[in-house]
């Protein structure tokens, strides 16, 4: 497994050891998923503004947003035997301001987005509320498996 993370933004600084927090949720999320250990995603923290430039491009919204998910995966390995799962943009701007709403640490709301995104490059969506409730339901799963709960 492998997690490429880069920090493009300035204002929020990165919580201490948060590289090996989030490589456990991806190992995690892949062994639930049984979705080969060998697989790379990509993981960038940009402002506001930037993601703001992004949801505007790919969704039509002209507003900042927390997390943005890219898949690239069609379920199939690539030639080399690699699975290049897609990419992951997390606003730290946003996952701060969340994080105070919600009373709970920055490092606890960036593992619970970069779950989300996680599920997304895997195939998971929210559109229906049936597909709302399985999606929630697989991300407390992760959560719980990497002891983010308690």
């Amino acid at each position: 497994m492998s997690l490429i993370m880069t920090n493009q933004q300035h204002q929020v600084k990165l919580p201490p050891q948060l590289e090996v927090k989030l490589e456990k949720i991806v190992q995690m999320g892949l062994e639930i998923e049984g979705v080969d250990s060998s697989a790379e995603v990509s993981l960038v923290f940009v402002d506001d503004q930037e993601i703001q430039i992004l949801n505007k491009t790919y969704r039509q919204k002209d507003q900042p947003t927390d997390v943005l998910s890219f898949p690239l995966w069609d379920g199939e390995e690539e030639a080399s035997g690699e699975i290049l799962l897609g990419d992951i943009v997390i606003s730290l701007e946003t996952a701060q301001r969340q994080a105070e709403e919600y009373g709970h640490s920055l490092e606890r709301e960036i593992a619970y987005l970069m779950v989300h995104g996680l599920l997304h490059l895997l195939g998971y969506d929210h559109l229906d509320s049936e597909e709302k409730q399985v999606m929630r339901q697989k991300e407390e799963e992760i959560l719980h498996a990497i002891d983010l709960y308690r």
